[in-house]
């Protein structure tokens, strides 16, 4: 296959540029379509330990991405050498594979009106987080796990501190004319204490704060604190006998709940018929207190992006509206197999064919406190912690173990672990009788305390 030259020199100084003249010449190489995407990025991660740093480390990264067609024949390569040459290596050995592929009718870009970005500042990029130098990183780590430490001499030992940032650029073009291109910061401090007892037994737990920016993050005090609290409250922990009462998820691990009704209503698990929601849009699949939402417009979102992963502009989809589901989350080539239409949820892998993922995925929140909730339960489990995986999304079995707190005449009592929470997604979701007012992003996929009856606990 030819080579092409013509590249200019100096490509590599604008991503745009890299972009448009990869798809010019992986058409002049023979492809009928084409897609590239060009990523930038630089991150940072700062551990302490005991007040002394254990890791400081930059990392910058950019990488290529290309998807050729040939009528209905689709093949991509990832590259990381941006050379001239290297540019022309990915060009003929996308081209070179596509010969190989098979013909699918579902292949292609999407169409035309489908392309777009969204307009407006989306509050995703933020030049402090970019800007912060070394000593600056060190000292938010250094605060929080001292903060962990201080305040009770149970608190004995340390996993450590930590501050991480990421800044990224994305460039995203095609031959039908799209060029889209956003930036993103991120930042995250957490800690991450170690507590003895009397007895000699130890517990640890953590906690963290991300956000866009260094002026929306949660202080490394407070970070530090909390994750003192949480990791005291685990001390004296037991098990207790099988049983069935009602059980409160916290924030933490009810999000995870959540991410498995996300996997659920992908589109790939729902056409392969891996999911235990396939087939039943417009149906009742969840009490009626339940709604779910994924919003990728969302200003300063952990998802939030001004397209997807095919340059589809990213929307607001209802998946669950007062327990009918409404939507499955959908990129243009499962869509075209589902006879629907994109939700703009394409993410953009490094080599093969978009795959779906979410954008900010939340379960609207409800009325009540968390202490409300826990305070109408005599006696019930409060969950903090799962260990393990174990949710099959193709019956909706689900079996975790679990840590937490015991609900005492509506109160949290002692801690407890060992035990197995079971049940199944299909009944969990339908039996959601309380939802916490306690919504907050801490990542792209956020839900609120739950309270879920009927399922069972194996203890001892």
């Amino acid at each position: 296959m030819a080579t092409y030259t013509e590249i200019p020199r100096d490509i590599a100084l604008d991503p745009r540029d890299i972009a448009t003249h990869i798809i010019a010449r992986s058409i002049k190489a023979g492809a009928t379509e084409a897609e590239a995407i060009v990523r930038e990025g630089s991150a940072s991660s700062t551990v302490v330990r005991l007040g002394k740093v254990e890791t400081l480390e930059d990392a910058g990264s950019r990488e290529l991405s290309l998807r050729v067609f040939v009528g209905q024949r689709a093949a991509s390569t990832h590259s990381n050498d941006f050379t001239p040459e290297g540019i022309d290596q990915l060009v003929n050995d996308a081209l070179g594979l596509v010969h190989l592929m098979s013909e699918d009718p579902f292949a292609g870009l999407p169409e035309p009106s489908q392309f777009g970005a969204l307009s407006g500042d989306l509050q995703l990029y933020y030049e402090d987080v970019r800007g912060l130098p070394p000593d600056g990183r060190i000292n938010y780590a250094l605060r929080a796990e001292q903060a962990s430490l201080e305040g009770d001499p149970r608190l004995k030992n340390s996993a450590g501190g930590s501050f991480n940032t990421f800044v990224g650029r994305i460039v995203l073009a095609n031959s039908r004319g799209f060029v889209g291109e956003s930036c993103s910061s991120h930042c995250t401090v957490a800690a991450a204490p170690i507590a003895q007892s009397e007895d000699g037994s130890m517990q640890s737990d953590y906690w963290f704060s991300s956000a866009r920016s260094l002026r929306k993050l949660e202080s490394s005090e407070s970070v530090g604190k909390e994750a003192a609290r949480r990791t005291l409250r685990k001390l004296g922990a037991r098990s207790v006998a099988s049983t069935k009462v009602p059980v409160v998820f916290d924030p933490m691990v009810s999000g995870p709940i959540l991410r498995n009704i996300c996997d659920a209503v992908n589109g790939a698990s729902v056409y392969r018929r891996a999911s235990f929601l396939a087939g039943r849009l417009g149906e009742k699949v969840a009490s009626t207190n339940i709604t779910v939402i994924d919003d990728g417009t969302m200003p300063g979102g952990f998802g939030t992006s001004p397209f997807d992963g095919e340059g589809v502009p990213t929307q607001r989809t209802v998946v669950i509206e007062r327990g009918v589901l409404k939507s499955y989350l959908l990129n243009t080539y499962v869509a075209r197999k589902l006879n629907l239409s994109s939700t703009g949820n394409a993410s953009g892998g490094r080599a093969g064919n978009p795959g779906i993922g979410s954008t900010n995925f939340f379960l609207e929140a409800g009325v009540r406190t968390p202490q409300q909730i826990i305070g109408a339960i005599k006696d019930g489990f409060y969950v903090t912690e799962f260990l393990g995986f174990g949710a099959n999304l193709v019956t909706g079995n689900f079996s975790r173990g679990a840590s937490g707190l015991w609900i005492e005449n509506g109160e949290l009592g002692s801690a407890v672990e060992e035990v197995t929470i079971a049940g199944n997604l299909k009944d969990m979701i339908n039996n959601i009788s309380e939802i916490g007012n306690d919504l907050v992003f801490r990542s792209s996929t956020a839900c609120p305390t739950l309270r879920v009856d009927g399922m069972t606990i194996a203890g001892l």
